[in-house]
């Protein structure tokens, strides 16, 4: 039955989840209820905290379709459980796209209208003769669930993709829009637009945080101590609490704020929706839903949705999405249906493919275009959260949970000092009832040892830490959404980087131009200005080509399209609506040289006099755009169609990827050392973009051009050359990336450039040293009945290195022969590159294969957002910690799915990052990572002390409860508030050391070196304590005081007999001396502990640590050797013998000496002592990589031999799809 029902929602999604139905049970909830009153509330509390065991105590197990509860289970790596209350919505139908017309809802139900994410949408008020269907939906995370019959499952609406619409569709079935009762209708579906990020009141937020088991916890201590009577150090307990609580609300509340203002400036606007027939009406963008069309206003807007243009064009600040401030241009979804000799057919509609005719929700229309009569009109596709803004916004409210061994490590030492105290706790009630104490003395005492064991300041010394180091990061201009990823920072062994303004800057310089005539390169030129190029084709293909537009006055547009246009000094004009008035469809923008650069005259046979004299034409060169397909990262290219102003046929130019502008060019006309050319200029580092030109037909006019498909029009081109762009890198770049190869953390270049330039930059960087060889896997997906099968190429090495000693250049030669591979493993290191194509085909056809080969990937050229994302995952999947830097454009997904990503952008974007930096430098990255090994380092050294000091006072307690003492409340009170807390807040005061080392702190608690070094410490303060107890129960005069030596009294005069009796319980030699001993024990380990190189520096630098820890022994040794009567008194400490008092000076002696040599020589050699031992046993490696790295070293074939290739061959076994790799030479 359990198999039967799970289903699973959100499949193949990161969100994945499983989901089982539940139905209240009336006998289980009487039975909850009254273990909660037996309890105390703690039963409710336990449920609370376990999502799952509450509903398995209060509901029974039925279908998916029948249940009130819906119980759903992460399947990531994290399994977290979510409980959502199932809810009945009464509509008039059960499908949010059918043509409801007919069923119109009534006026009474225009209240629910308004707000149809009502917690209660069954209780509309209706005609009793409308008919509703009930739906059920749960809603989880601001996402609705809605139940599907055919399905048989829930899913959730996204908005028009449901209906897998076709681009022609979009035009013809959805551009006329919907009238008020449609949009009525699919309102009880989609509810409001809006992104409602609620900020929740001080009230709730409070209760939720109270509710925290570590403050359950304290409550529990503080209740406890005040019926102890110790009432002070739970006052400081009670203060520490509520300014820790203080200040997560303030930082909780001023997050959801930030949000809240973020989304507030789209939340609500006004729109005009288009309801078909040029009619038009105002209304609010909360009303809006998926399937309306609403008209962009030609002084820009912020948009409330997702919308697809369907007519006009927009330029569009997308800041908000990528990071990138550049203004694109977004021109409107191409209809094939238009286009009778049709390309590639009728393309499913998609967001993500669509993106240059798509409208994101939250990014600024600066400005619109469009021809007169007409519009610009766009179809809303998605609306609230499942807009592209809300599924940013609904990362940052609903993150994924770090998952750290440190963290989980935690929980384990909690669990021991757990058993530790449980044991303490059964010797305590033993030793308290064969004493006949009091039942409340018993109980209070043995539940103290639980208080004493478990400090309830352990999470408040642990985070500590990474305040102190998230504040020295606020120093260098790095910010944090999420500090908890600071210790994280600490164990990062793999950084990927984004190239373009991270590695290198962000501009491009213009380096040259090559041309090509008559199918030969002609030589290099510097300048494209010239007077002699002002009229050529490749010139005109330079001004035309674009997509730059003014605002304000102002060229804006990409960078690279801007430096391009720069270079050659034309002016680029755009038409007003008057002049578009005169033409039906004409040019609006057109471009035009400096008059000094024309000749005297530009004439052409087929001038048209009329336009001449329309334009006023007749002694300049202008050239009209009239069409422009936009550049597609996909396509790799650009083109337009333009006219030259008296002309009547048109021209079309295409600018791209060198590869992709050659292969839609005529044979003939790309010269035959294009490639060794193209080659040439890559492995030096260049950006080369080529360009085309085509002369079209006479009887294209301009309605025939509006509508073609721009595979008419790119194809059968004329190659005209190159452009030579030069992309510098950042100063400090090669330096970085040298500090971390060091550092022994591997570098990797995610960018989406030419792979050759990716190359070459790598070498320039240092990310691929001299030396080293680069193998580029060229993967091609499986064609007419072949299988996919991957190509090795081994890229030559730069002619720079021809001065090297020869050793390298015979072993170029035999790497180059193909000979046997194995002789290049000791010499030298070999690095993988290849194309997001090729990373797309091994992700599908050799999944075996891909982790080997992101062992060794260095260079992933032309990579897509989604696939950097892909990638990163890859790389956690083989055991790395991985961090990401980019500058916030394309790389938002990768960088919040890193365990560090780092963003270079302070724009919107970069808000889902964990961290920013101020300065566009990677020089925050080896920042980021010391300081983050330092804040790793702080919290093993407050852990270890914690867990140090709770037993170190469980041991001294227990000692003391043997002979029916104990230490007193001003005992206690001074070692939790003078000694432990200001220690642990000043040790962790250590910063980061200057520079990276080679190793990595361990990552988690649970490591051989930290559990040995705790447990010796340990044994010596136990050994130590119980020494000094069993010694002085063997001297003469114990429990005699000492009158002649000491001025401090034994016995309180004028003390009543009730209370000397407590004082006497107290007040004794042996308390005195464990709590002198004690006292000593805790400030030894902190000083044992506290850490400095090679990760945090040195401890004598902390000055404000040293000077409390040497301003408390003073105090100790002062308040030993000069008894002063009123502090005795208050400590209730008795004077001992001065031998004795010197026997202790050598017990504590003894012990810093013992404890010092032990750490100090766990610190030299446990290391290699535990790995010599871990080698006996043959362990094999934890970390996968480090598995897979030791496999490939005895592999011959590994890695693959140049000019070979390896398929991907289907097994025999039917059933089984993994594929057998096959290497043929």
């Amino acid at each position: 039955m359990e198999k039967e029902d799970l289903k699973i929602v959100n499949k193949g999604l990161e969100d994945e989840m499983e989901l089982s139905g539940y139905r209240l049970c009336r006998w289980k909830l009487v039975l909850v209820g009254l273990g909660g009153l037996c309890t105390g509330g703690f039963l409710f509390l336990l449920l609370y905290w376990m999502p799952e065991w509450c509903v398995k105590a209060t509901c029974t197990r039925t279908t998916v379709r029948d249940a009130d509860v819906a119980l759903l289970r992460s399947t990531d790596e994290f399994k977290r459980w979510f409980r959502a209350r199932i809810r009945i919505m009464l509509a008039p139908g059960k499908d949010p796209y059918d043509n409801q017309a007919s069923q119109t809802a009534s006026p009474q139900a225009s209240d629910h209208t308004h707000n149809p994410s009502d917690s209660a949408p069954g209780k509309i008020t209706r005609n009793p003769e409308d008919q509703h269907v009930p739906t059920r939906y749960f809603t989880l995370h601001s996402t609705k669930y809605f139940w599907n019959d055919s399905i048989q499952n829930f899913e959730v609406l996204t908005g028009l993709e449901d209906m897998s619409m076709t681009c022609s569709s979009v035009h013809s079935k959805h551009s006329a829009g919907l009238n008020k009762n449609q949009q009525e209708y699919r309102r009880f579906f989609f509810g409001l637009n809006e992104i409602d990020v609620k900020v929740p009141s001080l009230f709730k937020l409070l209760i939720k945080e109270v509710l925290n088991p570590f403050y359950i916890f304290q409550l529990f201590s503080v209740i406890l101590w005040c019926s102890d009577e110790y009432y002070y150090y739970a006052m400081a307990i009670i203060f520490m609490s509520v300014i820790s609580i203080a200040t997560s609300l303030y930082t909780i509340r001023k997050q959801y704020v930030m949000l809240h203002d973020m989304v507030a400036a789209h939340s609500t606007v006004r729109v005009t929706v288009y309801r078909g027939e040029n009619e038009t009406e105002e209304a609010l963008s909360t009303d809006l839903v998926p399937g309306d069309v609403i008209v962009i206003p030609s002084n820009g807007t912020i948009m409330p949705c997702d919308a697809v243009l369907v007519c006009g064009t927009c330029i569009v600040n997308e800041s908000m999405l990528t990071g990138e401030s550049v203004p694109v241009t977004k021109t409107d979804l191409p209809n094939p249906q238009r286009d009778k000799k049709g390309g590639d057919g009728d393309a499913i509609y998609s967001t993500e493919e669509h993106k240059r005719h798509t409208l994101f929700c939250g990014t600024n229309v600066i400005q619109t275009r469009y021809y007169t009569g007409e519009m610009v009109k766009a179809v809303v596709v998605r609306t609230g959260f499942s807009t592209a803004k809300g599924q940013l916004i609904s990362s940052i409210l609903y993150p994924k949970p770090t998952d750290f061994k440190l963290y989980r490590d935690a929980y384990l030492f909690l669990l021991c000092l757990v058993a530790i105290a449980s044991i303490v706790f059964f010797y305590s009630l033993v030793m308290k009832i064969i004493n006949q104490e009091p039942v409340k003395e018993i109980i209070v005492k043995s539940l103290d040892i639980i208080t004493i064991t478990v400090p309830p300041a352990l999470p408040a010394a642990m985070t500590a830490g990474i305040v102190y180091a998230q504040r020295r990061l606020k120093k260098v201009g790095i910010f944090s959404i999420s500090p908890q990823r600071i210790n994280i920072c600490g164990q990062l062994n793999l950084v990927c980087f984004d190239k373009t303004g991270t590695l290198t800057e962000d501009g491009l310089d213009m380096w040259g131009i090559q041309r090509a005539e008559d199918g030969r390169f002609q030589h290099s030129e510097e300048k494209a200005d010239d007077k002699s190029l002002v009229t050529t084709k490749f010139v005109s293909c330079m001004a035309t080509c674009h997509s730059l537009t003014k605002i304000e006055g102002q060229l804006s547009g990409d960078p690279l399209d801007l430096k391009m246009f720069e270079a050659i000094g034309w002016t680029l004009v755009e038409a007003t609506e008057e002049e578009t008035a005169h033409h039906d469809r004409i040019e609006l923008t057109y471009v035009k040289p400096p008059s000094q650069l024309l000749p005297p005259s530009v004439t052409s046979p087929e001038q048209d006099l009329e336009l001449s004299e329309l334009y006023e034409l007749s002694a300049s060169y202008m050239i009209g755009i009239v069409r422009q397909f936009s550049f597609s990262s996909a396509l790799q290219r650009m083109s337009v169609v333009v006219r030259q102003i008296g002309e009547r046929r048109m021209d079309a130019y295409l600018k791209g990827a060198p590869e992709v502008v050659a292969s839609l060019c005529k044979k003939e006309t790309v010269p035959e050392d294009f490639a060794e050319v193209l080659e040439d200029y890559t492995k030096q580092g260049f950006r080369v973009i080529a360009l085309a030109h085509r002369r079209l037909e006479s009887k294209l006019t301009f309605h025939k051009v509006q509508n073609i498909n721009r595979d008419q029009i790119e194809k059968n081109m004329d190659f005209l050359g190159l452009i030579i762009m030069q992309n510098k890198l950042k100063t400090e770049t090669p330096g970085v990336l040298e500090d971390l190869r060091r550092a022994n953390i591997r570098t990797v270049m995610v960018t989406g450039d030419n792979m050759l330039t990716a190359i070459s930059v790598a070498r320039d960087c240092g990310m691929i040293q001299p030396q080293d060889r680069v193998i580029i896997a060229d993967a091609l997906p499986p064609k007419d009945g072949q299988a996919a099968k991957i190509t090795w190429h081994y890229a030559d090495k730069p002619s720079k290195l021809s001065n090297k000693p020869t050793k390298l250049e015979e072993m170029e030669i035999i790497m180059e022969d193909g000979n046997s591979v194995d002789e290049m493993k000791p010499q030298e290191q070999y690095h993988f590159a290849m194309s997001g194509k090729s990373f797309a085909v091994i992700t599908e056809h050799f999944q075996d294969l891909l982790q080997k080969l992101v062992l060794h990937g260095t260079v992933f050229a032309r990579m897509a957002p989604d696939q950097k994302t892909q990638l990163v995952e890859t790389l956690e999947s083989v055991d790395y910690f991985v961090g990401m830097c980019g500058d916030g454009a394309n790389d938002c997904g990768a960088l919040k799915r890193a365990h560090a990503g780092i963003s270079l952008s302070e724009l919107e974007a970069s808000v889902a990052s964990p961290f920013t930096s101020t300065t566009p430098s990677i020089t925050c990255v080896p920042n980021l990572i010391r300081e983050g090994r330092a804040a790793l380092i702080t919290s093993f050294c407050v852990f270890k002390f914690m867990a140090l000091y709770s037993i170190i006072q469980c041991f001294s307690v227990a000692l003391l409860y043997s002979i029916g003492s104990n230490l007193g409340d001003f005992q206690f009170l001074f070692i939790d508030m003078a000694i432990i807390l200001l220690i642990v807040f000043t040790m962790s005061l250590n910063s980061a050391w200057k520079e990276l080392v080679a190793r990595r702190p361990p990552s988690g608690l649970v490591s051989g070196p930290l559990l040995f070094s705790v447990l010796t410490q340990i044994l010596i303060c136990l050994g130590f304590q119980i020494m000094a107890f069993l010694l002085i129960q063997e001297l003469d005069w114990y429990s005699e005081p000492d009158f002649y030596n000491c001025s401090a009294p034994h016995h309180m005069d004028n003390a009543t007999e009730e209370e000397e009796e407590a004082e006497d319980t107290i007040m004794s030699d042996v308390n005195t001396t464990l709590f002198f001993v004690s006292s000593f024990q805790y400030l030894i380990v902190a000083i044992v502990f506290s850490k400095g190189k090679p990760f945090r520096q040195p401890s004598y630098k902390n000055w404000p640590f040293v000077l409390s820890a040497l301003i408390l022994i003073g105090f100790l040794f002062f308040i030993l050797f000069v008894p002063i009567s009123g502090i005795y008194e208050f400590l209730e400490i008795v004077c001992v013998p001065l031998s004795w008092r010197v026997y202790v000076v050598l017990i504590v002696l003894g012990n810093t000496l013992v404890s010092v040599f032990i750490e100090v020589g766990i610190d030299m050699f446990g290391t290699k002592w535990l790995s010599w031992l871990c080698c006996r046993q043959k362990k094999v490696p934890k970390a996968r990589y480090m598995h897979l790295a030791q496999e490939l070293s005895v592999d011959p074939d590994w890695p693959p031999k140049p000019k070979s290739t390896t398929e991907a061959k289907p097994s025999s076994d039917a059933d089984d799809c993994s594929y057998q790799i096959e290497a043929v030479s």
